[in-house]
C-alpha cells in the first residue's frame, strides 16, 4: 500500500506559478500511473493532468493546458504539477492519486479508478 503526501500549495497571486510536489512511500512507485485532481468550494473533485507509469504520457484537462505540466521522477518516488499563469478559478484542494497498473503508457482521468490518494494541498489564487 502506498502513501502520498502533497506539499507546495499556498497562496500566490493572479499570474504567479507554484509547483506541488507528491511524495510517494511504501510501495514501489514505477508501477504506479499518476494524476492531479482539484476540488473547489462546494463542487466536485475535477480532473487536473494525469502521466503514465512509463513513456512520459500525460493528459490535461481543457482549463488547464498550456499552463500546467505534470512530471514525475521515479528515482525519488515523487510527482510534480508545476502551475504556471495561474488564475483565481485555479484555486482548490489539489490532491494526488495513484493507479497500480500493468500497462506503461496509459493514463487515466477518470478519479474513481484510482486506488490510493493524498491528503491534499490548498491552492489560493488571488486577483
Amino acid at each position: 500500500q502506498v502513501q502520498l503526501v502533497e506539499s507546495g500549495g499556498g497562496l500566490v497571486q493572479a499570474g504567479g506559478s507554484l509547483r506541488l510536489s507528491c511524495e510517494a512511500s511504501g510501495g514501489a512507485f514505477s508501477v504506479y500511473a499518476m494524476a492531479w485532481f482539484r476540488q473547489a468550494p462546494g463542487k466536485e473533485r475535477e480532473f487536473v493532468a494525469a502521466i503514465s507509469r512509463s513513456f512520459g504520457r500525460t493528459n490535461y484537462a481543457t482549463s488547464v493546458k498550456g499552463r500546467f505540466a505534470i512530471s514525475r521522477d521515479n528515482a525519488k518516488s515523487t510527482l510534480y504539477l508545476q502551475m504556471n499563469g495561474l488564475k483565481p478559478e485555479d484555486t482548490a484542494v489539489y490532491y494526488c492519486a495513484a493507479k497500480l497498473v500493468g500497462s506503461y503508457g496509459n493514463t487515466y482521468s477518470n478519479s474513481g479508478v484510482y486506488d490510493y490518494w493524498g491528503q491534499g494541498t490548498q491552492v489560493t489564487v488571488s486577483s
